[in-house]
């Protein structure tokens, strides 16, 4: 059964830095390209960064969070992270972490809990 738990969020000041982790804990998620997405109220989830399965070697960014956003993963740990960096009022959103191409809204696709991210000015 698909399992994603999502960690690392928090209220932090213009500039900090956060990092989340995502773990996939039934471990099905290792040969899947993942991906972080967040959704801010009254908007749209949305994609901001991908990393490829394996190795992990292509990785792609949203120009939001381009060059201040870094992804990685640990299949051995079936852990994806996001180390947020210079983070800005505008990144304040919930953050989820899912499979690409992303599955459907709940109820009709699975999505977890996501972790709750504020930046104050």
């Amino acid at each position: 059964q698909v399992q994603l738990v999502e960690s690392g969020g928090g209220l932090v000041q213009s500039g900090g830095s956060l990092q989340l982790s995502c773990v996939d804990l039934p471990g099905v998620f290792s040969r899947q390209d993942m991906g972080w997405y967040r959704q801010s109220p009254g908007q749209e989830r949305k994609l901001v960064a991908r990393i490829s399965r394996g190795g992990g070697t292509v990785i792609w960014y949203d120009a939001s969070v381009k060059g201040r956003f870094t992804i990685s993963r640990d299949n051995r740990k079936t852990t994806v992270y996001l180390q947020m960096d210079s983070l800005k009022p505008e990144d304040t959103a919930v953050y989820y972490c899912n499979i690409i191409p992303s599955p459907p809204p709940r109820p009709w696709g699975y999505w977890g809990q996501g972790t709750q991210v504020t930046v104050s000015s």
